[in-house]
């Protein structure tokens, strides 16, 4: 939008006086040409049939214009590249969208090869992002396509038109948002929560795997895992300074990471180290059968010795379902298994404030692990399958394919408690050990039936108060 003032054409006296002079000039010709011709014996004559010539000329002119378009006619080669087939606006054809990456070389024309081979077969680009490398060009294309289309013909147009190293899966919607808003996006998930950081970086850099490797064992003993604060890329592996200590490996076999997305994951953690450590504060309230209130809410290393003390009240069956392992060797997990780094911890307290029961959703590489320790003294009161359904619903919020638990052939508990899910269960049972792993669909079954974790007031009291429905069987740990 402009202003009047702006919008107002100058005004230039000297295109007026010469368009002044150029009127006098032609009506001075026009003159003297009427004058010489006028007095002719038939100059009249010759006047009146020069005026009828022009209009006759121009009423031609106008006529073929209208009769005939200005385009070349049909079949004409002019040279501008392949005829495109004609497209039908009243037909509608089935599409389906891409995610398409290749390597071109860095010279002009090549991207507009790429497009013609595309336009050929009426794939429509929605997005496009150029990653500059030492060598040649990755171009990351977000493709609509006819659904008649198949990956291996769309590839084979792509390398005919001087593609690379080309790679394509299929997209959903969600790929539809432009890359900076999905990294403004990933990077406000992150500074909310640092269980957040894996998740961002698997979302932002696609199909890969992610390992954080801690600076110290459970043993307490140094690793040797370290990376320097700029990070290291390496073809398909990236190394990066984890801010709670060790480091951050992401590998994606298929495709080599480009200095690009190298600068974005390494600015995702940078955010991560200058915020510090953060986990929402968050509870919810919920009533047993017997009447007595629990509250669920988010745990970290900050409840380490709640945790410790928890376990002193555990039997040794209970430590030793959970933990697969000698009892005496169960505390030292407790610290790396509520570091935000490696996932979500739910603890559960009483009114009193004593911890009773704790739930980990693990996040391993590629899979997630579930693993439930309750109290003996809470066991039987639907506690763990109020907790596994809550891993479960965040697993589904992190965009988590499938979570499994590690368990004992023996545990009916765990077993139930997994069956009660209602969802796709795969058994795998290698001398005693059960592995129950359970494909996640878009909504779990019991999502519905839980309440939105609300966040507490500033008096910390809980903002919201339920009854717990849950009476199943006991609930013995599970996990590795």
């Amino acid at each position: 939008m402009t202003s009047a003032k702006s919008a107002r054409r100058p005004h230039h006296w000297r295109r007026d006086l010469i368009e002044l002079a150029a009127l006098f000039t032609a009506v001075a010709v026009a003159d003297a040409i009427a004058n010489l011709i006028g007095h002719q014996p038939d100059g009249p004559y010759l006047l009146i049939a020069s005026a009828v010539a022009l209009v006759a000329t121009a009423a031609f002119h106008t006529w073929w214009a209208r009769r005939h378009s200005h385009a070349p006619p049909p079949g004409t080669d002019t040279g501008a590249g392949p005829a495109l087939p004609p497209a039908d606006a009243d037909q509608t054809v089935e599409t389906v969208l891409w995610r398409m990456r290749t390597t071109v070389r860095d010279a002009p024309g090549t991207l507009a090869a790429l497009c013609t081979a595309l336009a050929r077969h009426r794939v429509d680009i929605l997005t496009l992002q150029t990653h500059p490398l030492a060598e040649g060009t990755v171009d990351e294309f977000l493709l609509r396509a006819p659904a008649s289309l198949s990956a291996q013909e769309l590839t084979r147009e792509i390398s005919a038109a001087g593609g690379s190293s080309t790679w394509i899966e299929r997209a959903d919607a969600h790929d539809l948002v432009d890359a900076p808003t999905r990294i403004l996006g990933l990077a406000t998930r992150t500074a909310l929560d640092t269980a957040e950081l894996p998740l961002a970086l698997r979302q932002l850099l696609g199909r890969c795997t992610i390992h954080s490797l801690p600076a110290l064992s459970v043993n307490g003993r140094p690793t040797g895992e370290s990376a320097p604060v700029e990070g290291v890329l390496e073809d398909t592996v990236m190394r990066l300074r984890d801010p709670s200590g060790g480091v951050i490996t992401v590998e994606r076999p298929y495709l080599p990471f480009t200095p690009t997305e190298f600068a974005r994951a390494r600015a995702l953690v940078e955010l991560d180290a200058r915020l510090g450590p953060r986990v929402p504060r968050s509870e919810d309230v919920l009533t047993l059968p017997e009447g007595n209130e629990i509250t669920v809410r988010r745990a970290d290393r900050d409840d380490l010795a709640a945790a410790l003390a928890m376990h002193g009240r555990c039997s040794e069956r209970t430590l030793g379902l959970r933990y697969h392992g000698p009892v005496r060797d169960a505390d030292r997990y407790l610290d790396h298994l509520l570091s935000p780094r490696f996932g979500r911890t739910l603890a559960v307290q009483t009114a009193s404030g004593r911890m009773v029961a704790l739930g980990h959703l693990l996040w391993d590489g590629d899979e997630t692990e579930v693993a439930l320790l309750v109290e003996d003294d809470w066991q039987r009161r639907g506690i763990g399958s109020e907790l596994l359904g809550r891993l479960v619903a965040l697993a589904v919020e992190a965009g988590c394919e499938s979570v499994y638990a590690v368990t004992q052939a023996h545990n009916t508990g765990m077993v139930a408690a997994m069956r009660a899910l209602s969802l796709p269960l795969d058994y795998q049972i290698e001398e005693g050990t059960l592995v129950i792993t359970a494909r996640l669909s878009a909504t779990p079954a019991q999502q519905s039936d839980l309440p939105a974790t609300e966040p507490a007031t500033r008096s910390g009291a809980p903002s919201a108060s339920r009854s717990l429905p849950l009476t199943g069987p006991a609930e013995q740990p599970s996990g590795r």
